[in-house]
């Protein structure tokens, strides 16, 4: 049985930890370990900041969409702004690429987001915005099925 959550929330920085403490709390009753959690709200972090600071360049009237679905043993995420785009996204996904040197980013992002996830898809267009859909298998349930 899929069970989903949505939230909505002014692209602001200090929603950021809200953003981050709602889907750890929606995601625990699955039971992740901590460092599944941690990871998760790693990634959270992550793409919600992007959103802000490069989707709405600090714009406080942009909204930021989250939405997490519960599937078995899995946790799909959606964060999704209506920004200004990415211009080449594999560019952005390269390891200390940014485009706001000036605020001392450090460009990894993306990297991190692949790295604690299974699977990451990002879709792009300019002047339209940014939807990132993150996959992740918990790994006790992963050691249920081998």
């Amino acid at each position: 049985m899929k069970n989903k959550m949505e939230i909505q929330f002014s692209a602001l920085s200090q929603n950021e930890s809200f953003a981050r403490i709602t889907v750890a709390a929606f995601i625990a009753q699955l039971d992740p370990t901590m460092d599944e959690l941690t990871e998760i709200k790693t990634v959270v972090s992550e793409a919600v900041t992007n959103s802000i600071i490069h989707g709405y360049e600090n714009d406080p009237n942009g909204v930021i969409y989250i939405a997490v679905i519960l599937d078995g043993d899995t946790i799909e995420l959606t964060i999704r702004d209506e920004g200004i785009g990415i211009d080449d996204v594999e560019e952005a996904k390269q390891p200390l690429f940014t485009t706001k040197p000036e605020l001392e980013r450090s460009g990894m992002g993306f990297t991190i987001m692949e790295n604690f996830m299974d699977e990451i898809h990002v879709i792009s267009h300019q002047g339209e915005g940014t939807i990132i859909r993150l996959k992740k298998h918990l790994a006790r349930n992963k050691a249920l099925c081998n």
